[in-house]
């Protein structure tokens, strides 16, 4: 019997199949078509927004594709609302932020504005930041420089599996946002970088941080005032400044933080562990609801601290109090090394001090042996083994 009707049918389910993996790879728009130029030099800007333009106009689901090259695109907004809410950025090339020299008074490189329904994937970014952490380092007279990326006022979005690289400020910053994923991502700048936080999330609710890995010269996250439902799990920070709430308080009317829970989190070489700051000044802003658990700290030179009396060069703010309320605020399963002898730090308030603070199974250690704590207006309980004891 035959078997040409055979190897007809696998002929035509593999085209089908190139055709369904080429439809996945190449996706309905491409950044090339619209004259984009991958040798990293040309401005690709208009290719990237004319494709953005298409993508966002579709009332069909719709991937924007920016194949294996690389890309040089200035300051670039991409706005909504868009007529679909779901939307794919599949990013397998290296995009080029430009000198800070050339960026002027923009405040980020790449924007997300107003999008429902977003999805990235992939992609290098590259900040190019180093000549301005040079210019700051040197005294000479630097713009502020930009975030890599924002996204404001939009919800349903997913950035995963996304490097970043040498940011001039910021690299990412979510603001006014609902429902944000960040998930397998890699953040990575200088140890002696300046403000180059990571990941900061403001005036967002419903955001999670997974899997990710950042080193940088500044906060590894932070976490603004207007904060809810903040879920950070399985993340590497080091270098950095670890994970802050705050600083708060520089306002008197503030937005609180609320509902924040950080697990599995492992800290190394870094500057603070888990931090909790605000401004020594009036403020109606708080902190409530905040549980820190399974923490690994290595070498970690402040690992647990609140500060209450931040006042940077002692500018407006000497002799005042901190009217941020912080409270119900968890530790449990820290462990690890300090790097300094005080290991554990409450520096609260005294017209609103910390109240329903809980140790729950700490053990922080100092050079092999016992590490010690201090607290000031700090209220709580402990629970379980909690060395250094507890001064609550």
């Amino acid at each position: 019997m035959s078997t040409t009707p055979k190897k007809s049918f696998l002929s035509l389910l593999l085209l089908l199949i190139y055709f369904l993996i080429s439809s996945t790879i190449n996706g309905d728009i491409t950044v090339a078509d619209f004259g984009a130029k991958g040798d990293g030099k040309t401005d690709s800007s208009k290719a990237f927004l004319a494709a953005w333009t298409k993508a966002c106009s579709s009332s069909e689901p719709t991937t924007m594709y920016v194949p294996k090259k690389k890309y040089f695109l200035n300051p670039i907004s991409f706005k909504g609302p868009c007529k679909n809410s779901r939307m794919i950025v599949q990013i397998d090339g290296i995009l080029i932020a430009p000198d800070y020299k050339k960026i002027g008074s923009e405040e980020n490189w790449l924007t997300i504005d107003q999008v429902q329904g977003l999805t990235v994937i992939g992609g290098y970014l590259d900040g190019q930041g180093s000549s301005l952490w040079a210019c700051k380092a040197s005294g000479g007279k630097c713009s502020a420089g930009v975030t890599s990326l924002a996204i404001f006022s939009s919800s349903n979005v997913v950035v995963q599996k996304l490097t970043s690289l040498n940011a001039e400020l910021g690299h990412i910053n979510v603001h006014t946002c609902q429902n944000v994923t960040l998930q397998g991502l890699k953040i990575h700048a200088s140890e002696t970088s300046p403000n180059t936080d990571g990941i900061h999330v403001q005036d967002s609710t419903n955001v999670t941080v997974l899997n990710t890995g950042i080193k940088t010269g500044d906060d590894c996250i932070s976490i603004g005032p207007g904060t809810r439902n903040l879920w950070i799990q399985n993340v590497a920070c080091g270098p950095g400044h670890g994970i802050s709430i705050g600083s708060l308080g520089k306002d008197r009317e503030e937005a609180g933080v609320q509902t924040v829970v950080v697990q599995n989190v492992v800290f190394t070489g870094t500057q603070n562990g888990l931090r909790i700051k605000s401004w020594a000044r009036p403020s109606n802003g708080f902190v409530r609801g905040v549980v820190f658990k399974k923490v690994v700290m290595n070498n970690v030179q402040n690992p647990i601290v609140i500060d209450q009396n931040y006042c940077p060069r002692n500018e407006n703010c000497p002799n005042q109090s901190s009217g941020v309320q912080i409270s119900q605020v968890t530790y449990s399963n820290i462990k690890g090394t300090s790097a300094t002898q005080v290991a554990v730090k409450f520096d609260c308030s005294k017209t609103s001090p910390c109240k329903g603070i809980s140790l729950e199974d700490v053990k922080l250690t100092y050079q092999g042996g016992s590490a010690q704590s201090s607290c000031q207006n700090a209220h709580g309980t402990t629970g379980g083994q909690v060395s250094p004891a507890a001064c609550l």
